[in-house]
């Protein structure tokens, strides 16, 4: 590949327009696009050779792929970032779409952490891809917090919130614990708990006990931050991401290879390993986010595409965000908006809600 890779603004009218056609046609078909196929209706009478000639230049230059000899060319990743950069063309949200979204809202008696669900397999259902929604955290101010020890090795970490909303995780605690250092390590929070949300409260935690790690049992210690280390820490044991879809993007890829990478995103996703990074892909950008391949290590592997979209709360702050994935070849101009459309409706749920 030639270091020297053009701007879509450098290339003439008759690369730029192969370049686009030969793109549409690969995310349209998913197949190789040939010479004889695009003088049919280029714009200007030329030949397959002459046409033959741009897609070698194109394919010099790290934008085209040939799979086969004979076969016709398909872009590369570099190409494909070039063409959504450059070219894409962003539809309108098709009716049916928007209708199909819409409902997934239409009932106020809905939990949040329900709604979100239906919006991952409205997503699904519509882009034919895997969805990704990302929830927010409960951010009301705290109200208790009690741990319980269930057996050796297994203890409950309670939340009660000032708004009457209850979250209970399971923890392993650490090694020695007794009743004692529990209920220490509960009215050491509780103290220092009320009317700070669950964000807030970490970092106050951290200021708190680097202060105080005398005044507080060394056990008590390690509980408080075993304890609510579920709600911070990468690969936490909440439901936060809801995964829509898997089986559409398996279908999608005949090729034993693909199959088990798409596998091993997924198990990585059910993991929870990679939360953290995929509400990180959202928030390093306002609006919607396009993803190609192997520019994300998330994806790198499975060979997918990512179109994500951060959602926001009353206050404009970044809260979570929802996405589809699919294969390289997706839809790119239908999908922006569809996201772009169930992001905004999932931050004005929220605000109005709170």
């Amino acid at each position: 590949m030639n270091d020297q890779t053009p701007n879509i603004e450098e290339m003439n009218d008759r690369s730029r327009e192969v370049f686009r056609r030969v793109v549409e046609g690969y995310l349209q078909s998913g197949m190789p696009v040939g010479s004889r196929t695009l003088t049919r209706d280029f714009s200007e009478q030329v030949s397959a050779a002459t046409i033959r000639n741009v897609m070698q230049d194109l394919e010099f230059l790290g934008l085209l792929n040939s799979p086969h000899v004979s076969a016709g060319r398909i872009p590369t990743q570099l190409g494909l970032r070039m063409f959504v950069d450059g070219l894409l063309e962003v539809g309108d949200l098709d009716g049916k779409d928007r209708e199909t979204i819409d409902k997934t809202f239409g009932s106020n008696d809905q939990d949040v952490a329900s709604v979100l669900d239906h919006v991952g397999e409205a997503l699904s259902g519509v882009t034919q891809g895997a969805s990704l929604v990302l929830t927010p955290k409960h951010e009301a101010p705290i109200k208790h917090i009690e741990f319980v020890s269930l057996s050796r090795e297994r203890a409950l970490v309670v939340l009660v919130f000032a708004d009457g909303h209850v979250e209970n995780r399971i923890f392993t605690p650490p090694a020695g614990q007794t009743p004692s250092s529990m209920r220490e390590a509960a009215n050491f929070l509780n103290a220092i708990a009320e009317g700070h949300t669950l964000s807030e409260l970490s970092k106050v935690i951290a200021r708190e006990v680097a202060a105080r790690r005398q005044e507080i049992d060394k056990l008590a210690a390690d509980l408080v931050e075993s304890g609510l280390a579920l709600w911070e820490n990468e690969g936490e044991a909440t439901e936060r991401l809801i995964v829509r879809g898997r089986g559409n993007l398996l279908s999608e890829s005949e090729n034993e290879a693909d199959l088990e990478r798409i596998r091993s995103l997924f198990d990585d996703l059910e993991r929870k390993r990679d939360i953290a990074q995929f509400l990180d892909l959202a928030e390093e950008g306002d609006g919607v986010r396009i993803f190609i391949g192997s520019e994300n290590k998330l994806f790198s592997l499975s060979g997918s595409s990512l179109v994500v979209s951060p959602y926001m709360n009353a206050d404009r702050k970044i809260i979570g965000a929802v996405g589809v994935i699919g294969p390289t070849r997706l839809n790119y101009g239908r999908i922006v908006p569809i996201v772009n459309y169930t992001a905004k409706l999932v931050g004005k749920m929220i605000a109005d809600r709170s």
